[in-house]
């Protein structure tokens, strides 16, 4: 742990959205200068894509920087061709987690960050276990560290959304691409 006159190493964190930020963006900034980093090319539609980055830049002003990727929408279309039909947790789930935090973990690399991680494991909806899998292979592969986490363990799930409350942050009820919002619709009309 650094002391108050050494730098902290610098992490960047893939986000989704600000409500998801929230918790650990607090426990990561303890030990790390935190970059926020925006590649959600899932998104859709892009309006939902544009509230949400908005929220982020509401959210962090004041807190930490927030680099912005490209809406890469096309290419995740390609790569989650053929799972359209999976449920969420499913396939496509893990191809969007891996498109993500390859592009995290790029950008680290290139720009000479001590580590990455993401905050996707806080929601309830998100496999944990492939998302530190998939992490630890793009650790070895690419040489950079990953911070192995599970947000939502010890309440952590809880305080983002006591946060996200007290911060008046927009909260969504889907995960973001279309499909989740497709599978949301449904529900609703039942």
């Amino acid at each position: 742990m650094p002391n108050s006159t050494t730098a902290k190493p610098k992490l960047l964190l893939h986000t989704c959205c600000a409500p998801c930020l929230t918790h650990p963006l607090q426990e990561l900034q303890k030990e790390f200068e935190v970059i926020a980093f925006y590649y959600n090319p899932n998104i859709h539609p892009r309006e939902e894509y544009e509230m949400r980055i908005g929220e982020m830049r509401k959210y962090l002003a004041g807190k930490c920087e927030m680099l912005e990727a490209e809406y890469d929408a096309e290419n995740w279309f390609v790569k989650t061709r053929g799972f359209e039909m999976e449920k969420e947790r499913g396939l496509r789930c893990k191809i969007c987690y891996e498109m993500r935090m390859r592009k995290t973990a790029q950008y680290a690399k290139k720009n000479g960050f001590a580590a990455f991680t993401t905050t996707l494991s806080i929601s309830p909806h998100k496999n944990s276990g492939w998302l530190n899998e998939i992490g630890k292979a793009l650790e070895k592969e690419l040489g950079i560290r990953y911070i192995e986490a599970d947000w939502k363990k010890c309440d952590g799930f809880k305080k983002s959304l006591d946060i996200s409350r007290a911060e008046n942050l927009q909260r969504q009820d889907y995960c973001g691409c279309i499909y989740s919002k497709r599978d949301r619709d449904l529900r609703v009309k039942k």
